[in-house]
């Protein structure tokens, strides 16, 4: 696969991750984009940690919002 492909899956995952974020924890998609990008879950993610990517994206968005409170109740 060509690294353009690669980018556009990539990008097309951190999409319905953040869709699934949003419609699950009723947030707004900026929001729920915020909240994804400053998660350590979403670096991990970029680095191919532990085929993070592989994971469905509702386990992801979970994660993710786990992480998210977490840091909000610190």
């Amino acid at each position: 696969m060509s690294d353009e492909g690669k980018l556009i899956l990539h990008a097309a995952k951190v999409a319905r991750i953040i869709e699934c974020i949003s419609e699950m924890y009723d947030v707004t998609l900026n929001e729920a984009t915020d909240i994804y990008y400053n998660s350590e879950t979403a670096n991990l993610i970029e680095e191919g940690v532990a085929d993070l990517h592989c994971r469905s994206d509702k386990y992801l968005a979970e994660e993710v919002w786990l992480e998210h409170q977490s840091q909000s109740q610190s």
